[in-house]
């Protein structure tokens, strides 16, 4: 079966498999001036050759050096070539792939694996595109070439050459014992490395907020740890043997084997001084050609692991897209007989039948674990449910193009996620359209408009850069953001979970501003925050156990009741949100 990988790599094999041929004339070429030297050496040693000679075979060696450049540039040229064409083509595949996933995969996947995918991934098949075929041809040829003719001149001269060689290929087997189980093991403690930077920077505001600097950088530190101990275990033992191995290949031991051992081949005639001169010249490019031969190796590994990462990202199962879609008729949610689970051996959620009417706001409560974010992150098809249906204004999820469900239901989720670049340019995510005017009024509602001004280049300030916003800031951006689109439907997960006092009062204000008017479904965590919800509906396990209002579901005295009582003993009194 054919890999996606291979059917983009498929329009490129025969610019490489051109360079490859290329590379391999510029390798015999660059023998020709070993050729040359050898013979000229011969004609001023014998005294009379005649000076045009002399310089017919100098302008050989000349333009054969000049000759084996150039086809070793344009070898380089054309692998080039065909690695920024299967670059933009993967950088096209990916950014396709990404964008019809299911929003849930980027929630099990971390922002540092995806990261090392597009970007780290694809600098590492760089080299097994650009770098390996033909730096391997050049590595192959002109050393085994070179040992042909100096069998065709003597075969003791080949042996001489390639004397040192069994004790490199020795150390060399012992260092490469394991190398494609521990580079994987590398790769994977890379990967956390990866994730946890993200997530440390990512947290940062919360740290300022809570203080909670001791706490902050634990999982970077551990990563980084394992890491060490992991590279440290497997590379200390292998000094020694690389030592070994780079005496072998050193141009001073080969240059004393062969002189050495050339002069009792001298003494008893078997070879002769223009022979052994030869025998050198050859034995000296060797170890250039093995070091080349073995780093592209250890680079093919890595690249062939990232290609096989760049393969599984683009084997993701796509969100299914109808053709053609419908349109929701209304703005209200049903779930009807609704079963999913991450794994369809184990269901999370199990016959949940729920109606928000048009306009309405309902507010799912429950233990940490009951299903609430799971079943609200079905509307906007985080995933798909593994029975029953969601419907948006009377049609399922399913059957509406993931754009339209995009603008008719919005969400804004516990942590906000803000894109680089202009302040201006992530509130218009939603709607690219929207004017200036209309940027500051939903900044305003969403009670950011001041902070914004206050930054160096106002709405045209850069996130990350002359931007730097607190969590709580971040937060209040991702609701104007929110505003700005105007989605009819709303997915509200707790956006006040990592805010400080004094943005949580703020934030509530916007929230109260977002849901006006709009059918709203709210996971709660803190219920004294949604008292005043039109619908309360109790989750556990998966199953819905109550629903009704807060006055009366505290009068049945039930699973919602005993939450009630739970948070009042246990936290002070929260701001309520006017929903």
């Amino acid at each position: 079966m054919t890999s996606a990988l291979d059917t983009l790599k498929r329009p490129v094999n025969r610019l490489v498999r051109l360079g490859v041929a290329f590379a391999a004339v510029g390798a015999l070429v660059n023998l020709v001036p070993f050729i040359g030297l050898t013979e000229l050496g011969r004609l001023l040693l014998d005294g009379h050759a005649e000076p045009q000679l002399l310089w017919r075979w100098a302008a050989l060696v000349v333009g054969a050096l000049s000759l084996g450049w150039m086809a070793s540039g344009l070898a380089l040229w054309l692998t080039h070539l065909a690695d920024h064409r299967l670059q933009a083509s993967l950088r096209e595949a990916m950014v396709r792939k990404l964008g019809r996933v299911p929003l849930g995969w980027y929630s099990d996947t971390t922002s540092g694996a995806v990261r090392k995918v597009v970007q780290d991934d694809l600098e590492d098949l760089h080299h097994l595109i650009a770098h390996h075929a033909v730096e391997q041809t050049s590595a192959i040829v002109t050393p085994l070439a070179g040992l042909l003719w100096l069998a065709s001149l003597n075969w003791r001269l080949a042996l001489l050459a390639v004397l040192t060689l069994p004790i490199y290929g020795l150390a060399y087997r012992l260092m490469m014992r394991g190398f494609g189980d521990k580079m994987q093991q590398l790769d994977v403690s890379m990967t956390r490395v990866s994730a946890a930077i993200v997530e440390f920077v990512h947290g940062i505001a919360v740290v300022k907020a809570f203080g909670r600097a001791g706490q902050a950088h634990r999982s970077y530190q551990q990563a980084v740890d394992r890491f060490s101990t992991q590279y440290a275990g497997w590379v200390r033992p292998l000094l020694r043997l690389e030592t070994f191995s780079s005496m072998a290949l050193s141009v001073p031991l080969i240059l004393l084997v062969s002189l050495g051992v050339g002069s009792l081949l001298l003494a008893r005639g078997w070879v002769t001084p223009l022979e052994l001169f030869a025998e050198t010249l050859v034995a000296v490019v060797i170890p250039q050609s093995l070091l080349v031969i073995t780093q592209s190796l250890g680079a093919q590994r890595t690249a062939l692991a990232a290609a096989g990462r760049i393969e599984a990202l683009l084997q993701v199962e796509e969100l299914p897209s109808p053709t053609p879609g419908k349109a929701p008729e209304g703005r209200d949610i049903t779930f009807d007989q609704v079963e999913f689970g991450y794994d369809p051996a184990h269901l999370i959620l199990r016959g949940i039948d729920l109606h928000c009417p048009a306009g309405s706001v309902t507010a799912l409560v429950g233990a940490s674990g009951a299903g609430k974010s799971t079943l609200a992150k079905l509307v906007p098809r985080f995933h798909d449910v593994s029975a029953g249906r969601v419907r948006v204004g009377g049609v399922d999820v399913r059957d509406i193009e993931p754009g339209l469900l995009y603008r008719q239901v919005g969400f804004v989720l516990q942590d906000a996620q803000l894109v680089h670049g202009s302040v201006a340019a992530n509130l218009r995510l939603g709607r690219p359209q929207a004017s200036d005017a209309e940027l500051e009024a939903a900044a305003r509602s969403a009670q950011i408009h001041e902070r914004i001004q206050a930054l160096p280049r106002g709405y045209q300030s850069l996130i990350g850069e002359d931007a730097i916003l607190s969590g709580g800031e971040a937060q209040r951006l991702s609701i104007a953001r929110t505003l700005l689109a105007d989605t009819p439907v709303l997915i509200l997960d707790e956006a006040t979970s990592h805010a400080d006092p004094e943005s949580e009062a703020l934030i509530q204000d916007a929230l109260s501003a977002l849901a006006r008017g709009r059918t709203v479904l709210v996971i709660a965590h803190r219920l004294a925050s949604i008292s005043g919800v039109d619908q309360i509906v109790v989750l556990d396990q998966g199953r819905v156990l109550e629903r009704g209002s807060h006055c009366a579901l505290l009068q049945a005295n039930g699973a919602y009741a005993r939450l009630w009582r739970a948070s009042t003993e246990t936290t002070a009194p929260n701001l309520e949100m006017s929903l």
